[in-house]
């Protein structure tokens, strides 16, 4: 079995269920007989699980139809397998249960791929159950059939293939097991059609989960991880997504332990709202496209304390000028994401609010306070590049500038319980920096993978989980085209999620770097056949508004904001050639980054606005 997180995946039976459909026949008359198909509903309830994201097809028919036959799950029928996976991914990632997936044989599971690659790449939760061909079939190249274990073996956490109905109820407490424990990620069960119409007995799940269980921490690792945070005089938090797995006790304990050292925190992109974004001591996102000061304090640190990321390429820039005079500390849950990219000083294996509970406990037990003198220098140096303003853009009274639309959406939605969703493009990075986000699971977005066509199918996963939310998908034309079938869900179950699409008719992450990297040479990133994004979404049976100059934007987002009952478009005409910054080219450090009012060769900060040369 792989460890939680390993890249390396050695796909096996689980031995231990082998030989079992003997022992199992001859269990007393007096326990629940199944079949395969009522067995997967069965067990679905016992772990929890109020609602599948699905599209039937005929190696899974048996269990759609005991499922018509029981009560207390729902089913949302997705228009595509994809959209199912990134709908489970947004139900997951708003609500912290476990996704669950159910999709046939074949090209039904070849298209779940790319969602269960995302989930893995962003460590999300999700069970995916696929529909094979019969067991004597398997191999002959029968209708449908597909080596679905060998395809997903890489895009996976753990998957099985089971040929044996006595055991597919362990199989199936084992999965949600996997998929919830330790570093969380994708697991998929592939479920032949004789299976399911086989009799076995059912069992329930173990009292204790058989995967994932919390290992004790390294108290020797914490206590000199708080000794070298204490003697820090340029000290920052780096946060990532683990911290957000990890529950919100986890996110109560950063806050209050950030909060009680002083020290500044920046986040990744999959870490937003893991700390309050609007509290004075948060730098704003770090990496390729975050802020100025949150960077060049990342660059200029001389202790790092990582908690739940990972250390990935669009967060370092070039390795070797990562952060050169800091020593690292990192906590993580998985062992295997430890010096995989960056080397660092200190490495704790753990569950994040386990670590931060250490921590703090460590920091209060020795009576440790922040080295006063060297944290006020530090902060001083930060304000100094926060006047640089990094987010600031030009206004223009005519043409509608992509900034300004989330600030007025950001404004006009203030008070409101409000899940965002995103595509992927320059929309979603303006949405990172624009957009506040105060909790955990507020913030849905394709991190690792950057897979265009997330955002509506999370955002209906995301509505389905909370309904009295506000649920906006920020989205780009480009992009909301790859999975606008996923309208027609929402309409079919009167999902009131809204669809902002800032639109520049480009493909403008890829515009901009054809601009900035291949001198201007664009490269098939225009889009010449766009459709009327208002009459498609009436199309649907949603509803759809249009701005058009600056003017327009209150007035469209107080219309999407009063429809409740279906699906709306927005559809809001941004400039052009509008470029999203600050920007860390390819190949550059942190303290080489292209500002807004910079067009030329990306700028070093200087000595003088209190960059710290080391």
């Amino acid at each position: 079995m792989r460890v939680a997180g390993a890249r390396l995946i050695v796909y096996a039976p689980v031995d231990k269920y082998q030989n079992k459909g003997k022992q199992v026949a001859e269990q007393l008359q007096s326990e629940q007989i199944l079949t395969g198909a009522q067995i997967v509903i069965q067990a679905l309830k016992d772990q929890g699980v109020d609602v599948i994201f699905g599209y039937p097809g005929g190696a899974v028919l048996p269990i759609y139809d005991a499922l018509f036959q029981s009560e207390g799950i729902r089913h949302v029928l997705v228009r595509h397998e994809q959209g199912a996976v990134h709908a489970a991914e947004g139900y997951a990632r708003s609500s912290g249960k476990v996704g669950v997936v159910l999709v046939t044989s074949g090209p039904g599971a070849t298209n779940a791929v790319t969602g269960l690659t995302d989930a893995l790449m962003d460590s999300i939760p999700i069970v995916c159950l696929t529909g094979q061909v019969a067991t004597h079939l398997i191999g002959n190249d029968a209708f449908q059939e597909c080596d679905t274990v060998g395809i997903t073996r890489p895009c996976t956490k753990h998957n099985y293939l089971v040929k044996d109905a006595a055991v597919l109820a362990g199989v199936l407490h084992e999965a949600f097991s996997i998929a919830r424990g330790g570093r969380p990620g994708p697991v998929l069960v592939d479920i032949p059609k004789d299976v399911q119409f086989a009799q076995a007995v059912y069992t329930p799940p173990p009292k204790k989960p058989a995967y994932g269980a919390r290992k004790s921490l390294d108290k020797n690792a914490i206590e000199k991880a708080v000794a070298l945070m204490a003697a820090a005089e340029r000290p920052v938090f780096y946060t990532g997504g683990g911290v957000i797995n990890a529950g919100p006790r986890a996110a109560e304990l950063l806050a209050e332990f950030v909060h009680l050292t002083g020290f500044p925190c920046t986040s990744t992109l999959m870490g937003l709202g893991a700390f309050p974004m609007s509290d004075p001591q948060f730098l704003g996102m770090l990496g390729m496209h975050g802020t100025y000061e949150a960077n060049l304090a990342m660059h200029g640190c001389d202790v790092m304390v990582n908690i739940g990321a990972r250390f990935d390429d669009r967060i370092t820039g070039k390795i070797s000028e990562f952060s050169p005079g800091s020593k690292k500390i990192h906590v993580d849950i998985d062992p295997s994401s430890i010096n995989k990219s960056v080397r660092v000083d200190l490495p704790i294996v753990g569950h994040a609010e386990d670590v931060l509970e250490a921590m703090l406990k460590e920091w209060r037990g020795k009576g440790y306070q922040p080295r006063a003198a060297g944290l006020k220098k530090w902060w001083e140096q930060i304000n100094l590049w926060r006047k640089r303003d990094c987010l600031r853009y030009k206004a223009d009274d005519k043409i509608i500038k992509p900034q300004y639309a989330l600030e007025r959406l950001r404004e006009l939605t203030k008070g409101r319980r409000t899940i965002i969703s995103t595509e992927v493009g320059q929309h979603q990075m303006w949405a990172a920096q624009f957009l506040r986000f105060e909790k955990p699971n507020h913030w849905l977005t394709s991190g690792g993978l950057g897979t265009m066509g997330y955002g509506l199918p999370a955002a209906i996963g995301a509505q389905m989980a909370n309904p009295d939310a506000l649920v906006v998908d920020v989205a780009g034309e480009a992009s909301i085209l790859m999975n606008i079938q996923e309208m027609s869900t929402a309409v079919q179950y009167k999902l009131p999620v809204k669809v902002f699409i800032l639109n520049n008719q480009w493909m403008g992450m890829v515009r901009q770097w054809q601009e900035l990297i291949h001198g201007g040479r664009y490269s098939h990133s225009y889009t010449e056949a766009l459709p009327d994004f208002v009459k498609l979404a009436e199309a649907f049976g949603g509803a759809g508004f249009r701005a058009s100059k600056p003017g327009d934007v209150d007035g469209v987002i107080a219309e999407m904001l009063k429809v409740n009952d279906r699906p709306c478009i927005v559809d809001v005409m941004v400039d052009p050639k509008e470029n999203c910054f600050p920007m860390i080219p390819g190949g550059k450090a942190h303290n080489q980054m292209i500002m807004g009012d910079e067009t030329a060769s990306p700028a070093e900060a200087t000595p003088e606005e209190g960059m710290v040369l080391v």
